[in-house]
């Protein structure tokens, strides 16, 4: 992590972090976590499993909020309190059984803000917050379109939505994933377009894989470099790491 301007001065400076380097803590934080729970790391990671790893990291986490009244498609809410645990607000329609990828991705959105940016609001012992803001709570709401798919410009938003990729994807259970497919169709190395049928197929294979939404699959695969953005040109291939 460093630090840099925070062009959209919500901050005078804003941690920066490599994806690279949230890929390793994602990892290692998921993998910890089950380990201690279950003795072992299988995927997908149970959504049961992503409460309890948010209760131990907030203050409080409540399930069934009301966000009816929020401007636009609110369906996570944290809250920074100077001193205190951040507290998570998830939307209670995200409750409804046939919304569970919705609520996976939310739950690790918030996570990653609580995890990431909840450090920003401590108090510091002198009695003044790391960085001065307000000494009121801080909110940060999210809307759904901003959960995996916010623009880096955004910073908060897209650090939290590659948190919640990461999380639910790490990257050595993703890549397996993916060499898995790539050896199953014969592809040889090079990246697959988002629209070509093999591309279609990988983004179907991930969702089941990792229990989250095609467009979860799709973003996660974008950024590790599996896919590129578009339709196909000439014969079907796959870039597998090394």
């Amino acid at each position: 992590m460093r630090w840099v301007t925070d062009r959209t001065a919500r901050f005078q400076k804003r941690p920066h972090y490599d994806p690279a380097e949230l890929d390793v803590e994602c990892e290692q934080i998921v993998g910890s976590f089950l380990t201690e729970r279950h003795g072992r790391v299988v995927f997908p990671i149970a959504t049961d499993d992503l409460t309890v790893l948010i209760e131990r990291a907030v203050g409080d986490l409540d399930m069934h909020a009301d966000l009816s009244g929020e401007a636009g498609e609110v369906e996570g809410v944290t809250e920074f309190v100077p001193g205190q645990k951040p507290r998570i607000r998830i939307a209670a329609l995200l409750s409804a059984p046939h919304l569970e990828n919705r609520l996976r991705t939310t739950l690790t959105h918030e996570f990653g803000h609580a995890h990431w940016h909840g450090f920003l609001f401590e108090q510091q012992p002198s009695g003044q917050l790391m960085f001065p803001v307000s000494k009121d709570a801080q909110i940060n709401k999210c809307k759904r379109e901003t959960i995996v798919g916010a623009r880096e410009s955004d910073w908060m938003e897209w650090q939290a939505g590659y948190a919640c990729g990461a999380l639910l994807m790490p990257t050595t259970a993703l890549r397996d994933e993916v060499r898995a497919f790539a050896n199953a169709h014969n592809l040889p190395p090079g990246k697959v377009a988002t629209d070509s049928s093999v591309g279609t197929a990988l983004i179907a294979r991930i969702t089941v894989a990792f229990q989250v939404s095609r467009d979860a699959a799709r973003v996660r695969l974008l950024q590790r470099g599996y896919m590129i953005e578009g339709s196909p040109a000439g014969t079907p291939t796959l870039f597998q790491e090394s």
